[in-house]
């Protein structure tokens, strides 16, 4: 019905006026709309060893100033990482480019599904800018998944280590990638730009990729981290698993030994710890001891670094562990000498 039949009608006698209030046009962005009909599951209880202190203190503080004042987007905000009140405090952030939407919809993840705006040029001197403010000897640079672009924002990630470069020649750089599946020739275009360190996280196991990482494939993943060595052997490449989701003992000890043929350097395991009740359940809380012996296991496996405990996030103690990194090449290497 237009606004003028409304009216009309409402000028006929024992008509009543009716408000409607349109819900429609003005509803508020769901985050997870591919999530909403989804029946809830049950949040477990978190065990004493994995909880964390609320982020209060002045270097958070201080730490979100220059995020926002930068329009700038973090995984440590969009994913909820538990991390963000210790990163912040000491100026440690992850950033994440090219806008705060994923293209697609791990059960997993919290950061927001759907489509995305397009890239902000400016993005990477604004990422720059804010690496040098904040004095980083190490930054970490995230993304969001790009399906919608043709090299799936590969340029993007070159322009921003560029940019960092350029401002501040001696700050080391980290970047987690998504898989560029499908992309071809968006890794070498990363490479290029040489990041001291190339990050591409498994997630979980090879069994649980249809219900926790369905747009993803294992071993394209496996494959693309390989390619990086061949790409250029001087970069320092790193994966890391989320624990907790449904994977048995023996298909992470599998995992590692296929990262380790891809000659990945170092690897990471944590807690997987559910961002509401519409995702992934979490199936079991690994116990502290079971991470330190994953860590022993992995070092036996040949990896030069293994981050496992409850709380080891990919970009937690980035910095120290990338100077731990170039120690253990050093030694590796004064040793086959």
């Amino acid at each position: 019905m237009t606004a003028n039949a409304g009216l009309a009608v409402a000028n006929e006698p024992g008509f009543q006026m009716v408000t409607v209030l349109d819900t429609i046009a003005n509803a508020p962005r769901l985050r997870h709309p591919e999530k909403a009909h989804k029946p809830d599951q049950d949040v477990l209880r978190k065990p004493d060893w994995i909880r964390v202190k609320a982020p209060v203190s002045k270097g958070y503080a201080e730490t979100r100033e220059i995020v926002k004042s930068h329009k700038l987007v973090t995984v440590c905000e969009e994913a909820g990482c538990p991390n963000i009140g210790e990163c912040w405090e000491k100026k440690h952030a992850t950033f994440m480019i090219m806008g705060e939407i994923c293209t697609r919809a791990c059960a997993f993840c919290n950061v927001a599904t759907g489509i995305p705006t397009a890239l902000d040029a400016d993005e990477p001197a604004r990422v720059a800018h804010a690496v040098k403010q904040m004095g980083l000897t190490h930054v970490v640079i995230t993304s969001v998944d790009r399906d919608d672009l043709a090299d799936g924002g590969a340029q993007h990630f070159a322009e921003v280590i560029r940019a960092i470069r350029a401002a501040t020649p001696l700050t080391t750089i980290e970047i987690l990638t998504p898989d560029f599946l499908r992309k071809e020739g968006a890794l070498e275009i990363v490479v290029a730009a040489k990041p001291d360190v190339f990050n591409h996280n498994l997630e979980t196991v090879p069994s649980n990729y249809l219900t926790v990482r369905p747009g993803a494939r294992y071993f394209h993943s496996i494959r693309l981290l390989q390619r990086v060595k061949e790409l250029d052997p001087s970069i320092f490449t790193k994966s890391g698993i989320m624990v907790g989701l449904g994977e048995e003992r023996n298909e992470i000890l599998q995992l590692m030994d296929d990262l380790r043929s891809a000659n990945v350097d170092f690897m990471t395991i944590g807690q997987y710890l559910q961002p509401s009740k519409k995702h992934h359940p979490v199936i079991r809380f690994v116990t502290p001891e079971e991470f330190k012996s994953f860590e022993t296991i992995g070092r036996t496996k040949g990896f030069l670094l293994v981050a496992s405990s409850p709380l080891t996030r990919s970009s937690h103690h980035a910095g120290d562990d990338f100077a731990r990194l170039r120690a253990a090449r050093e030694a590796l290497l004064k040793k086959s000498l």
